[in-house]
């Protein structure tokens, strides 16, 4: 999950420095499907931060409770 939003920001954002390339003007991403692919950048990638941090959180707490239990054996 965190890898396909991360990976579809990523995406979106390489689009909008491509059509920023070939010349595309600020009126031209207010139609179509423009907005959203610029929108998705702005919100995908504080939620893939934020998962990978819920990711390290919850590893961290899962070897400690690991280790707890290997100790006590």
């Amino acid at each position: 999950m965190v890898a396909g939003i991360i990976g579809l920001s990523l995406i979106c954002f390489i689009a909008l420095m491509i059509a920023t390339a070939v010349g595309m003007q600020r009126a031209d991403f207010a139609s179509g499907i423009w907005p959203v692919v610029a929108t998705v950048p702005y919100v995908g990638l504080p939620i893939g931060i934020i998962l990978i941090v819920i990711l390290l959180i919850l590893g961290i707490r899962r070897r400690g409770r690991d280790n707890a239990a290997d100790k006590r054996r």
